[in-house]
């Protein structure tokens, strides 16, 4: 069965579309811990990080710093963190999210509720800086 993700890039569920190319695809969390958090997966349906191939992953960080740099440059934070939990949907992701202190990474914290225009605002801010 094809994972809440892989519906998203096939373009069965709506996103927050961010970025994407022939192997990577980015959206905005619609649970987020901050304004510009950005989940980044592998096209391929891979469930660990560290089942995805040698190959994916370096270009998965490649595919990732623009966002990040985008990310930093409109939100307030000290930098954009990155984090690898992969608990909630059996397909790997990492989450980018501007930070300013480890605590911000906090995924037990209570998660925003963001308007549908904020989250619109929100990815149009990020896409204008890539």
């Amino acid at each position: 069965m094809s994972s809440i993700f892989s519906k998203i890039i096939a373009g069965e569920i709506p996103s927050y579309k961010i970025a994407e190319d022939d192997h990577f695809f980015a959206f905005l969390d619609i649970f987020p811990l901050a304004e510009g958090h950005v989940l980044v997966v592998p096209k391929q349906e891979v469930d660990k990080i560290f089942d995805v191939s040698d190959e994916y992953l370096g270009r998965w960080l490649l595919f990732a710093r623009p966002i990040a740099k985008a990310i930093e440059k409109f939100f307030p934070c000290n930098r954009c963190g990155i984090s690898v939990i992969g608990l909630e949907v059996p397909h790997a992701h990492m989450h980018l999210v501007p930070i300013n202190s480890s605590d911000d990474l906090n995924f037990t914290r209570p998660k925003l509720k963001l308007s549908e225009e904020k989250m619109k605002e929100i990815q149009r801010r990020i896409k204008e800086a890539l």
